[in-house]
């Protein structure tokens, strides 16, 4: 069985832009592979998300969705803003 990976999708803090990239834990791979989409608040779309990840190496696996979790800056503080993270089960691209 192939090895699987999980990217994940967050607004960069530094640039305030969409980036994405992949979790390589376990394997000796500094720094991680990462796409920074450079365009505004809106969401890339999966098609973009897609020739990213293919950009750098991997794709999604079958049957997999975007999965999206909720965080904040400060734990139990409702007025702290509000962190999307999409993340995603990914393997290494064929070829």
């Amino acid at each position: 069985m192939a090895a699987t990976f999980t990217a994940q999708m967050t607004v960069s803090q530094t640039t305030g832009c969409w980036r994405l990239y992949v979790a390589l834990l376990g394997v000796r791979a500094a720094p991680w592979p990462e796409h920074d989409f450079g365009h505004g608040a809106a969401v890339p779309t999966v098609a973009e998300r897609s020739r990213a990840l293919n950009a750098l190496g991997y794709t999604f696996t079958d049957g997999t969705e975007w999965e999206w979790t909720e965080t904040s800056d400060t734990v139990d503080d409702a007025a702290s803003p509000v962190r999307l993270i999409a993340s995603i089960t990914v393997g290494e691209a064929a070829g």
